[in-house]
């Protein structure tokens, strides 16, 4: 089935070709760049070099979400990415993501005109619902078993894509009642599952293809990938490499990524091969 194109304001997401939606965390304790880009010209500087790099998207984020992360305030994670998002919005012309599950942040950051709603929690707020129904923009929808505190205690299910599915299915069908068309789904790699769970997450890809929605990937750096190479968390690019190629190849529409050159140029073989 060919999906139809997102319209992201005055963008729009074709999936004739993988997208690569470029991760730029302004927070000071992310798992993989935590730290890097809390000083805003850093953040703006790194966002533009993304975006030269070939990043489709960027990808905000003001809280870490890392397993065991402690939530913060609406007020704190505004603070974080609004001078960001000023500092970008028009200075590179592809669509900026907020990744937030804070209606109110959510809500201050498509007033500056961010294009794009990436919710972790997969619309778990009645609120965010309005927000991003009220705004008539796009939204990541993901799976994620409780919550980044305690997500990784001990993730278990009986058959984790159909429970995965089951979850996706019915927070598109209610966000289809509340008038938001445009969604794209993510299995949410990392977010309460093991290194198991994530493999199966990538090796039966194509069945969420059944949702009729654009599905998304981040694996980039992940501590699956650390468990099965032995790697810390620098030293990921390799494996990040093989688990994106993989989910193209298996019908990933988007992938996010924090390196982005490196990600694009292994995507652009992979979508070659995916449609000779």
């Amino acid at each position: 089935m060919k999906l139809k194109a997102i319209k992201c304001g005055n963008y729009e997401l074709n999936f004739d070709k993988t997208i690569i939606m470029g991760v730029l965390n302004v927070t000071p304790d992310s798992f993989s760049d935590g730290g890097l880009f809390v000083d805003v010209d850093k953040a703006v500087e790194h966002a533009k070099q993304m975006f030269n790099d070939g990043a489709d998207i960027i990808d905000i984020g003001g809280e870490s979400t890392r397993p065991f992360s402690d939530a913060i305030s609406e007020e704190e994670e505004l603070r974080k990415v609004k001078p960001v998002i000023q500092g970008l919005v028009n200075e590179i012309n592809i669509p900026i993501s907020i990744d937030t599950y804070k209606p109110k942040v959510a809500e201050e950051c498509l007033k500056l005109g961010v294009h794009l709603v990436n919710d972790i929690t997969g619309l778990g707020n009645e609120e965010m619902i309005k927000v991003v129904a009220k705004h008539k923009v796009p939204v990541v929808i993901m799976h994620m078993k409780g919550m980044p505190k305690n997500m990784q205690e001990n993730p278990t299910y009986d058959d984790v894509i159909r429970e995965i599915k089951e979850f996706l299915s019915k927070r598109t069908s209610e966000a289809r009642k509340a008038g938001i068309n445009d969604i794209i789904v993510d299995p949410g790699i990392g977010f309460g599952k093991n290194t198991k769970h994530n493999l199966q997450i990538l090796k039966r890809l194509n069945e969420f293809k059944d949702l009729g929605c654009p599905i998304l990937v981040a694996p980039s750096r992940k501590s699956f990938i650390g468990n099965i190479i032995g790697l810390a968390v620098t030293e990921r690019l390799e494996g990040t490499l093989a688990a994106i190629s993989i989910a193209v190849m298996n019908g990933a529409n988007i992938v996010r990524v924090h390196d982005v050159k490196e990600c694009k140029r292994a995507v652009q073989i992979a979508d070659a091969i995916r449609c000779a």
